[in-house]
């Protein structure tokens, strides 16, 4: 019974590893496309996956382990492209002169992974600085990999390197949306299909990787497993929190004050208010 189980999810798992980034992400983008907002949605997992699938990518001719992971961190860096540039066609507007920008110390109690980074890393306002830190990723890559290659002493230990480092960041990519998710109290604009595909490659994967006959090195075990624990947290933030909590406006800190319309349509001239009146004989003698 166990080795009918392990011999069909052999053959299905590679599958759908390599479907995964479509069937995960592509819902997520045409959900933003069709809102014109991506507003909720984390651009840090853009980035996760992108840095996470080039460096597996160059971990492959060190490490050769199975095809199709290697497939699916190819068409990862497809889609990632394709959501990242989804996401920046429709940020919201950052907040204007008059808003909560206007207020001192209006930024002074934010979570600190939402506060500015240094030299704004990946909260740029241009699109253009993040396909530059995009292609001079895979550049320097590309030549670690032409100069390292030739040198047997070092390419094992570069390349394990790499390897690992690009496991270590992808399985940390619930973590944004997690702490996104408890800062709103809300997971609007996490699509739940995407959650659902997190959780269904989350046991389709372990599940592969410790009946797969290929060969499945322990890095993506071990961080195989961290992000199935960060996926079912998110899961059970999704059952919290729910995805239709209403929008908290807000407003300035003088909203208080007693609002001047009963006043906007009376028009006084300086000779009828108080500093403004002309002061009358009777009054002079007085």
């Amino acid at each position: 019974m166990f080795g009918w189980v392990a011999s069909i999810t052999g053959y299905l798992t590679p599958i759908f590893l390599v479907l995964s980034p479509v069937l995960s992400y592509s819902d997520q983008a045409m959900s933003m496309h069709r809102n014109k907002s991506s507003a909720g949605f984390s651009l840090d997992i853009p980035l996760i996956m992108l840095v996470a699938s080039l460096c597996r990518i160059f971990y492959y001719p060190g490490a050769r382990f199975d095809v199709a992971l290697l497939i699916q961190s190819l068409v990862m860096v497809v889609m990632q492209v394709i959501l990242l540039k989804t996401a920046l066609d429709h940020r919201p507007a950052p907040a204007s002169k008059g808003g909560e920008a206007a207020v001192p110390f209006a930024r002074a109690n934010e979570p600190f992974w939402e506060r500015a980074r240094p030299y704004n890393f990946w909260q740029w306002r241009s699109p253009k600085p993040y396909w530059q830190f995009v292609l001079s990723l895979f550049i320097g890559l590309t030549v670690c990999e032409l100069i390292l290659a030739p040198m047997r002493g070092v390419y094992p230990a570069y390349s394990a390197f790499i390897g690992y480092a690009g496991l270590t960041i992808e399985a940390t990519l619930p973590l944004p949306q997690i702490l996104a998710n408890a800062q709103l109290r809300s997971c609007k604009g996490f699509r739940v299909s995407v959650l659902a595909s997190w959780l269904a490659g989350d046991a389709m994967k372990m599940a592969w990787f410790f009946t797969s006959s290929t060969q499945i090195p322990w890095s993506f075990k071990l961080c195989g497993m961290f992000q199935a624990c960060c996926d079912s947290f998110l899961g059970v933030q999704y059952l919290m929190y729910g995805s239709g909590a209403q929008e908290v406006i807000k407003e300035h800190p003088l909203a208080d004050w007693a609002d001047p319309a009963p006043y906007a349509n009376t028009v006084t001239s300086g000779r009828d208010t108080p500093l403004g009146r002309r002061t009358s004989n009777t009054e002079k003698k007085i």
